[in-house]
């Protein structure tokens, strides 16, 4: 193989650490002023932990996932994960609601689009993941 391939290929071609989480900063530093500005603090919090608690699940899925060798197990469980993870999501908006009503469910859910923007602009700039050999 040539080197060029090589490096397109390899871990090194992941963002560095500080824009791969940049969703989360952006969610942990956007709060502050957030709630200086006169966000309800109940849809601040409970968007911020919701989209914190599944960002924590799919590193964990996906540390789990690279190390099962039978694709079909590594698609079943990326799938039944992502919608584990987009459930989670939707109950954080409806426990923001409930408890604090309309104000406290909408703003949880701006916080859960714009995490959920950036991380699907980074998604999108650092194109898609490299190919895996499969071992039969």
């Amino acid at each position: 193989m040539n080197t060029l391939y090589q490096n397109a290929h390899s871990s090194e071609r992941d963002a560095p650490s500080a824009f791969r989480y940049l969703d989360v900063l952006i969610v942990v530093i956007g709060a502050v002023p957030a709630l200086i500005l006169g966000a309800p603090a109940v849809g601040i919090v409970v968007g911020a932990a919701g989209w914190l608690v599944q960002r924590a699940l799919q590193i964990v899925d996906r540390r789990f996932t690279d190390r099962l060798r039978d694709p079909r197990r590594q698609v079943g469980i990326h799938v039944t994960e992502a919608f584990g993870r987009i459930w989670l999501l939707a109950g954080a908006i409806v426990v923001a609601y409930v408890a604090g009503g309309r104000k406290g469910g909408l703003t949880a859910a701006l916080v859960i689009f714009a995490a959920y923007s950036v991380a699907f602009c980074l998604r999108i700039k650092n194109g898609p993941p490299p190919e895996r050999e499969l071992k039969a």
